[in-house]
């Protein structure tokens, strides 16, 4: 049984339910961002963000909101080393969400969250701004990722969170395994930090970087002297877009990206079937 499916089971019994989800891993840490599970009255759980000290914390937690006068809604920060005892020494950001049966749109919607496919967008230039409104209507989950605050908009579509690290590359290693990359960033030695984090994971079905055969020449020479086996060096997409599409206006190119994109998710979706 899908996790919509359980969810929806449980609301249509007439049962209030606290739905956990990871939304941000940092360091190590157990599950990756998008990882779920639920929490019953009774005490039943279905489904994991990892285990252990940190599962019983969460069921605790999600425990309490089920009482009189309890928020539908909160957000809890956990580093998992100093408050859990746990050996990651990763920190992890958890979304705890009251549902009732009259929530059954809420589910429907979450459920379509659970559907769609995290992209993590390195770079909020010109380009990264147009892409983000070329994916509004598609199935991609985005977190976008710049280290400047200041030039994200202050508007940003559904199913797009703005992150602000001091490091974004540090960010690869929180990322779902099954997330595609796709970085463009305002400096080419970041660029190159984040290909190098993100192809040596081998868990991202696609990594991609915005630029022309000549920036990948180059870059495939430094990922080389990095340490980046030939094989990895392989599934690196650049430059990123439909063949043919010549335009160079930020919209152009996004447009081609987000083709790309979708092909990607179509063929990667046919292997997991």
């Amino acid at each position: 049984m899908s996790a919509a499916d359980r969810l929806n089971r449980i609301l249509a019994q007439g049962r209030r339910v606290v739905h956990v989800s990871v939304e941000r891993a940092q360091g190590s840490t157990p599950r990756e961002a998008g990882a779920a599970m639920l929490v019953l009255e009774t005490g039943e759980i279905a489904g994991t963000i990892g285990g252990g000290a940190l599962e019983w914390e969460a069921q605790r937690l999600a425990g309490k909101m089920f009482e009189p006068g309890a928020p539908s809604l909160m957000r809890h920060d956990m580093a998992l080393g100093p408050e859990l005892a746990q050996c990651c020494g990763g920190r992890m950001a958890l979304r705890f969400e009251l549902l009732t049966p009259a929530d059954v749109a809420r589910a429907a919607e979450l459920a379509r969250e659970a559907d769609l496919t995290p992209l993590a967008l390195f770079g909020a230039g010109h380009v990264g701004r147009a892409l983000v409104l070329a994916l509004a209507p598609l199935p991609f989950s985005i977190r976008w990722i710049d280290a400047r605050a200041a030039i994200f908009p202050d508007a940003v579509p559904a199913h797009v969170t703005k992150i602000a690290p001091l490091d974004p590359a540090a960010e690869i290693a929180g990322l779902a395994p099954n997330s595609f990359v796709l970085v463009m960033t305002h400096s080419h030695p970041l660029d190159l930090d984040i290909v190098a984090r993100a192809l040596m994971a081998g868990s991202f079905p696609f990594v991609g970087l915005i630029g022309s055969l000549t920036k990948r020449r180059r870059f495939e020479k430094r990922l080389a002297e990095a340490g980046v086996p030939g094989r990895a060096m392989d599934q690196l997409v650049c430059p990123v877009g439909i063949e043919g599409i010549e335009g160079k206006e930020p919209a152009i190119i996004a447009a081609s990206m987000a083709a790309r994109l979708l092909i990607a998710r179509e063929r990667f979706l046919e292997t997991c079937a």
